[in-house]
Order: structure tokens, then sequence, then C-alpha cells
């Protein structure tokens, strides 16, 4: 999504041969994240590098062996996602015409983590040969200081000035003044002490039999210089892991008979940790590496909700984020309106340019009712009533925007349609510009009103409601519920489409429908805006082979003018929209539908390297003996996508945590037949602990208590 020629979408995401690697490494921390090659390395193709707050820092880093590239035996992040081990050995290296050392001799470890703003390299060699072995180890960097929409493709007709590479004791400095009166700095140290050469470091080594010898690199983003490196680099594993493991003990405990569902909900739950980063208000994840590491308010509300179920805390830190960053006046050039909730905030130089719009960013006709609904279902959770007070003048400013400048036209639904050429056409969680058309394949005239978005809006009023009258305000809990089935009336006598089974895409700016079969209507499913026998036909035409790959729920029905298993929006296949959808059909009891995407998108996490889920992938139909189609630009990690186990589980359990009554309820719960057992530990209520388990007999699955520890009930709903 950034500016190329000839491109319909004004921001665009690049994608090219030359950087599509699909074994890249990444780790991320704060507002540092890093793209490697398998290798360890970062080889200068699109998209790698290491970068901080919007930035590459790093556009190359290479490790040679006397000119030579090692053999790569291995490489993977660590089983907590923040730290990246790479197993190297070296090739055979020749002098004169003569092998002077044998392929396979030197083993190389090289230990990567990223902790405030640095880049810490552990690179220990060992001879493990009978005989002596010199060699020089070469470290090449290089650097562009490139805004990361640079990277994604916008053309900029002007940019700052790279300085003076700097050399040093032991590294080099490389320097970039930029256009918004910023001097931005990438500091690079190695131990022992380099000779250094423009922008190469070398070392010399000379290994006898068994010996080890340790090389490290620090790459510092902030310009700050480091002393002791090995200390530093241990000192950062350590703070590093404490901080993982920290974010990762907030969300509760869950373990399967399936060692591989094991694995997926491991690796998700660590890819999510690593995602969070903690700001000034509290914990928020991140949307994806590396496209979009930052704020988005969308995507942090879905993830939210995903892992409310076991932990709270996240929650909260998302609504007091978006309550600070709320619009409080109109800002064309932002789609900024008063009450509105972030789309999406963004560091660099082209945001603070404002050569891109999304320094803060207010273009998402979704975020300010979610932000309600997730309010709202945070106090179910929690019975938190301070910060729903807190949060209560932002809730209210949201619920004016929705009854004003959010329905543009006055029909009682909201619509959206960018304020200048420079936001984003389409404003839903399908952002590309082709997302929302007419059975013809005619793109649809704003403004729009999206099918889920209603049932978002209606969800947000019902849980608004419930918080008035949580402050004692019963005539504001009923106006609101008042509105809430009013749209409800509106909703189902304008978008229901009763041949094609489901709910109209949209309607667009003339209040035409948009007829085509999507995954937008069974999102619309977790509102509870269906009456139950339209949610039945819903869940019927979800799940037929046109729609359910059966890796997962596709975003558009095959056999639609625009649909292409390969597109960004129109055919793909996300995992949080099949979790989603899986929610919305466990709320209508329609179980073995959930069932059969839970186990769906379990066969697809099992093709995946790591058992990582990726943002999307194509959605071609499932074939025998064949894995999932990637997609090629798609972010993984992407934390909606690594959330979306934790929905999925709740989803076929039925899970509702009630805080305030301290009682936690399975409602019809269900496992697919891979599984045998699940067990939820330390599931927090108040100030209780429970540890529950799930077996399956037969059809049906029993729930008992484990541990209890407090005040807290369990509940079976058959």
């Amino acid at each position: 999504m950034t500016v190329i020629a000839d491109a319909p979408d004004t921001y665009y995401i690049v994608a090219s041969t030359d950087g599509d690697d699909p074994q890249t490494r990444v780790l991320k921390q704060g507002e540092t994240f890093a793209v490697f090659d398998a290798f360890g390395d970062i080889s200068g193709k699109a998209g790698e590098g290491l970068y901080h707050e919007g930035t590459r820092h790093l556009s190359a880093f290479r490790l040679r062996l006397s000119g030579q590239r090692p053999f790569l035996l291995g490489s993977a992040p660590d089983a907590k996602s923040h730290v990246l081990g790479v197993d190297l050995t070296n090739p055979d290296i020749s002098s004169a015409g003569a092998v002077v050392v044998p392929r396979g001799v030197l083993h190389l470890r090289k230990t990567t983590v990223l902790w405030q703003a640095t880049c810490f390299m552990h690179i220990t060699i060992t001879n493990h040969g009978q005989e002596s072995i010199p060699c020089i180890v070469e470290l090449a960097f290089d650097n562009d200081f490139r805004d990361l929409f640079e990277i994604r493709g916008t053309h900029r007709a002007q940019r700052g000035t790279i300085l003076p590479v700097r050399g040093t004791e032991d590294g080099l400095i490389l320097g970039y003044a930029g256009l918004d009166g910023v001097t931005r700095q990438t500091v690079i140290q190695v131990e022992p002490t380099p000779v250094v050469e423009q922008k190469t470091c070398r070392l010399s080594v000379n290994l006898i039999p068994n010996q080890s010898t340790d090389i490290v690199v620090t790459v510092g983003c902030a310009g700050t210089r480091h002393t002791a490196l090995h200390t530093r680099f241990r000192d950062a594993m350590t703070d590093a892991r404490a901080a993982i493991d920290a974010e990762d003990a907030r969300l509760c405990s869950i373990a399967t008979s399936s060692e591989l569902f094991n694995q997926w909900i491991q690796r998700s739950r660590a890819d999510l940790a690593m995602m969070v980063t903690e700001t000034r208000y509290g914990p928020y994840p991140y949307a994806g590496v590396p496209w979009f590491s930052t704020i988005f308010g969308r995507d942090g509300v879905l993830t939210a909700l995903s892992v409310l179920w076991g932990d709270p805390s996240l929650t909260r830190g998302v609504l007091l984020t978006l309550a600070a960053t709320q619009a409080t006046g109109y800002d064309p050039a932002r789609d900024a309106e008063p009450g509105k909730i972030l789309h999406e905030m963004r560091h660099g130089e082209m945001a603070a340019l404002g050569e891109v719009p999304f320094g803060a960013y207010y273009g998402s006709v979704d975020a300010t009712p979610l932000f309600i609904l997730l309010a709202g279902r945070y106090y179910d959770r929690t019975g938190d009533l301070a910060t729903i007070k807190e949060l209560w003048p932002h809730i209210e400013a949201a619920l004016t925007w929705i009854d004003g400048d959010g329905d543009r036209d006055g029909d009682g639904f909201i619509e959206y349609a960018r304020a200048t050429e420079r936001g984003l056409a389409q404003q839903g969680w399908k952002d590309s510009y082709d997302s929302v058309f007419h059975e013809d394949g005619t793109l649809a005239d704003g403004p729009i009103a999206l099918s889920e978005v209603q049932g978002y809006v209606y969800a947000a009023r019902h849980h608004a409601a419930e918080l008035a009258s949580a402050l004692g305000d019963r005539k504001r809990c009923r106006e609101l519920q008042r509105k809430a089935e009013q749209l409800h009336d509106r909703f189902e006598d304008r978008f229901w489409c009763d041949d094609l089974g489901t709910y109209a895409l949209a309607l667009d700016g003339r209040k035409q429908p948009c007829r085509v079969v999507s995954s937008n209507a069974v999102q619309c499913l977790i509102s509870g805006i269906a009456v139950p026998e339209r949610a039945a036909r819903i869940a019927e035409t979800a799940l037929r082979p046109d729609m359910f790959s059966g890796w997962g729920l596709r975003t558009l029905r095959a056999g639609e003018v625009r649909f292409n298993p390969m597109s960004y929006h129109n055919g793909s296949i996300w995992p949080h929209d099949t979790a989603l959808a899986a929610l919305g059909l466990a709320r209508y009891d329609h179980k073995h539908a959930v069932v059969r995407l839970v186990e769906g998108l379990f066969a697809a996490a099992q093709q995946f390297e790591l058992r990582r889920v990726p943002e999307l992938f194509c959605g071609f139909a499932r074939r025998t003996d064949q894995p999932p189609t990637r997609y090629p630009t798609a972010c993984a990690p992407q934390a909606w996508a690594s959330a979306s186990v934790f929905l999925l589980i709740q989803a076929m359990l039925g899970i509702e945590v009630d805080g305030g009554r301290k009682r936690v309820t399975f409602r019809q719960p269900r496992l697919p037949d891979s599984l045998e057992w699940l067990r939820v530990s330390n599931l927090a209520v108040g100030g209780a602990e429970i540890d529950v388990l799930c077996e399956r007999r037969g059809e049906d699955v029993g729930v008992s208590v484990l541990r209890r520890r407090g005040d807290v009930a369990l509940v079976t709903e058959r």
C-alpha cells in the first residue's frame, strides 16, 4: 500500500522477486524490529533491515570467512520468539589453488537479540578440526536510512543527506541528516577490536583444535555507544527474556492432548508477547512485522478482543491508548473528526513531514464502534468500573461521532468517504481499493456503509447501554438500547439478500446493496445483530466449498466477479477473519461449523514454518498432501493472526468470563477429533484463579475443575 506508477492503490506494498524470501527471520522489541535472512544476515533484499521508529538503520550486514559466505546449518527464533539462533559452518577455503581448510571444520553460532533500540549479536567460532586454522572474519555493514514507506514503494522527490562514515576505535558510525531536522545515527561496535576500513570490520582469528573464540557486535539505533560489550550482551539477553516472560505470563496457560496444537499455541503466544509494546498508557499489540509495526486502532482492538477471556490487561492498555489518542477536532488531511478512534500512528521522517498522513491518521470507519464494543466486553470480563469511569467521556465522544459525522446522510447507518485523495479509499478492514463492489464487478461509489460495521455499531450501543446503567444513568441506557434496536430493524430490511443467503457486503452511496457473498457478513454475527433464522442461513452459506477452502474462510466467495485467491482481500484467507467468523457462529450455537473452522486453520498452521500463521495466505482450495499457498508480502508475525488461536478456543468451548459475578461459563463446549482434551490453567477472575479440564466424550465435552483458588464458580451449559 504505497505510491507506484499506475498503481490503483495510493498505499500499495510493492512486491518483487528480489525481496521474496519465505525464510526471513524476524525479531521485534519496543520500537525496534529486524528482518534477517535465514543466515542471520541482512542481505540487501527488499524489506530486510534493522528498523527503529519507522527508519531503516541498517540495510546490510554480511558475515564472511576469508571472503566466503558460510554454509547454513539451521536457524530459528527460540521458543519465546525474542532470540534468533543461527548455526553455520565454513565452506572449503582455498589458497593458491589448494584447499587449506576443508568444509565443515569450523562451527559458527550466531545469537541475536534486540533490546532498548540496540541489536546485539554474539558470534562463537569453534574449531572442530585436528589442526590450527587461521581465517579472516569480515563484518560488512551498510545503510540508507530510508523511511519504511520508501521501502514499501513510495517515491520521494527529495531526501535528506547521508553523512560521511566515521570510523571509531572499535567500529563505525553511520549518519543521516533528515529533512525533518533530525539527525539519525547508527553506532556499530565490535569486540575484540577490529580493523576498520570504510564500512567493513575485519578480525584475524587463529584457532587451535577444539578452541572457541567470541565476537560481539552491537548496532545501536539511537546513537548510543556501549562499553564492555560481552557484559552488555549478557545483560540484554537476561533483560529481554525477563520482559518477554512477564508479557507472556499475563495470558492464562493452555495445553492440549496434541503436541502439534500445543506448538501452534506456544508460537502464537510467543509472537503475541513479542508484538506487544509498552506504551505510556499500558501494553499495546503492534500490528505486524515488517509493514505494520506500530499502533493500529482496529488491529489493537481485535487482537485484545481475541485474548480478552485469558488476559484482560492487554485490553485495558489498548482502551487507554486509544482513548488518549482519540481525535478532538477536524483535520481533513488526516481524516480526523471529533470522537473518532485512531486508525494508525507512525514515526519516521515522512510521517513527521506530512509526506504520508499516517503520523496520526483516523481513516477507519470501524475502529470507533469497535472501541466501544471492546470497552463493554472488558467490563463484562473484569467488572472494572473505575476504568470504565475513566473511559466514559471517550465512549460518549465516540457515540456522538457515530450519530453525527459517522452517519453522513442521516439514514441511521455509518458510512465512510475519505476527505482527501491522500487518504485511504476504503476504510473498513478490507482496505484495498477494489474490495467493495457490486455483483457485476463495478466498484462501489461512496459514501459506503459496510455490513459488519453496522453490526459493530449495534453491539457498541448495547454495550454502552450496559455501561451507562452501571454508571447509574438509566435514561442514557434506555436511549442507547432504543437506538440499537432501530438500527437492527433498518439493517435487516436493507442489507439482507434472501437469494444469496447472506447480508450484502455494503450499501453504496445511492443506498444500493453490493450483492456479493463475503466474509463481512459472517463477521456481523459477533454482534448479535442477526436474527437466529438468518444466522443459520449465513452459517450454511459460509461453510459451502466456495467460501470455506478447507483451510479457512475466504474473504470472498469463489465465483464472484472479482474473486482472486491470490488477492489481498478478494479471495484470500485471513486467520483472524476465520476466527471472528467462528466466534460469531458460536454465538448462535453453530458449533459444528465452528469445529470445522478450527480444524481447517489448525491443519494450515501445521504447514507453516514454526507453526506461525501469517497475516494471510492464498484462498486456493485445500489439496491432498499440499500445503496452503503463501501470500508473498504477508506479515509474519501479525498480531491478530497470532491471537486467532485463542479466539478459536473461546469459540469452540463457549468460554465466557464474568468478572463481576466471578463466574466462568462453558457454553456447549466442543472439541475437534484431533483433540482428546484441553486444559486451561491460571485463568484469573478478579482475585481468584481456576484450572479447568475439558475432555471429549464422543460428541460431548465434559468440563471439570482441577484447581480453584478463591471465590470463582464454574458453569457448564449444554
